[in-house]
């Protein structure tokens, strides 16, 4: 999926234009047993609660491609004969009628979720979106459906006992303690089935959902979908980082390590300033090139990219999203942390002075010590 067919799916979760029925699914305590089944008809709640429902499992469709929405990419031979699949397909072309199919889904939730021990709601709703048909122009022309797409989505929200606090009594005029309800929170992760690609439904993948991006809730996904869990962002930048500093050796030098990051920035901006719906992906080969480009001999770039092969697969397509932190250049030693936004990253050198290793930033103007404007005398 790309980010256009994802916007124009989580435009759905509204009550004037989804389809949505009912909201199923079940109320579960820490000690993973079922408090209460979920059975709600959304045309009878009143409009504010629509809206709650509907906003939780919004968010499950939620943050970035590649980093909190991962693709989960069933075989040949699942689809056509396995249970993750069938039961999914079940669930979805019953429009989750099916009572026996959703408390199955349920079941293998619980059994596998780690949520430290909290207590936690499993929300499901299906949908059937008449995809309109989208014109030479880009518009989409909504009296002209080309299909229609069913879908289930599936959210998982922790529930939360808010802090005490107190409550204004107007019977009383005074303020006294409320009493604390629980509160369900943003989805800590979901997954869509099945993915809308090219605005049609693409039974070999679903979306999964997790709200950290550096957990991918793995012991969730093994056994629900049947499938090697995809790495987290978080995995796939300590494997990038390691085979940098392995295989570079004493040429992961600060210039060649700062040049990396700004072209790897460099393309993720232009690629965000392009409005390309599709993700940003860049091939092992191509990350070697950046290396070799930066003066690194070609045999050590060629150890680098065997090793990403080896890691990541050898045709990974890799998101630079992914490999460093778009938003922060930090540069560490063991005295001292210096952080500079990642577009003055090149205001800082490392040099050798007098034999000593530095490293040195432009103090011109605007220098202060905690919070105190100080001057920087010049000697002779």
């Amino acid at each position: 999926m790309n980010q256009k067919e994802l916007n124009e799916l989580r435009r759905r979760f509204r009550p004037d234009r989804s389809s949505i029925r009912s909201i199923y699914g079940c109320y579960v305590s820490g000690s993973r047993q079922i408090i209460s089944w979920i059975d709600a008809p959304l045309g009878l709640m009143p409009q504010e609660e629509q809206e709650l429902y509907l906003g939780l499992l919004k968010k499950s469709l939620s943050g970035t491609l590649g980093k909190n929405l991962i693709d989960i990419v069933f075989s040949s031979q699942q689809v056509a004969d396995s249970d993750e699949h069938r039961l999914l397909q079940t669930l979805r072309r019953t429009a989750l009628q099916d009572r026996a199919a959703r408390e199955t889904l349920c079941q293998k939730i619980i059994n596998a979720i780690d949520l430290g021990g909290s207590s936690y709601l499993i929300l499901l709703a299906a949908d059937a979106y008449d995809v309109p048909h989208r014109g030479k122009d880009g518009r989409l022309q909504r009296e002209n459906a080309d299909e229609v797409f069913q879908y289930i989505v599936c959210s998982v929200c922790p529930v939360k006992t808010p802090s005490p606090a107190l409550s204004y009594c107007a019977g009383d005029n005074e303020f006294h303690q409320a009493p604390a309800g629980q509160t369900a929170a943003a989805p800590e992760l979901g997954f869509l089935f099945p993915a809308f690609d090219d605005r049609t439904a693409n039974i070999y993948n679903a979306l999964f959902y997790t709200k950290n991006a550096a957990c991918l809730h793995q012991e969730v996904i093994a056994p629900l979908f049947c499938v090697e869990p995809p790495m987290s962002a978080a995995e796939q930048k300590e494997i990038f980082d390691g085979a940098l500093r392995q295989t570079l050796e004493k040429d992961c030098s600060y210039d060649v390590i700062q040049s990396v990051h700004e072209q790897l920035r460099t393309r993720i901006e232009a690629h965000r300033e392009s409005k390309d719906p599709e993700p940003l992906t860049l091939s092992v080969g191509e990350v070697a090139r950046i290396l070799t480009d930066n003066g690194v001999p070609a045999e050590k770039a060629d150890a680098f990219r065997a090793e990403c092969e080896r890691q990541y697969g050898p045709a990974a397509a890799l998101n630079p999203d992914n490999l460093i932190e778009r938003n922060k250049f930090e540069v560490t030693t063991q005295e001292a942390k210096l952080h500079v936004a990642p577009e003055n990253s090149s205001l800082i050198e490392a040099r050798v002075i007098n034999g000593r290793k530095y490293i040195l930033i432009p103090a011109d103007a605007g220098v202060s010590i905690n919070g105190v404007d100080v001057t920087i005398p010049l000697h002779p």
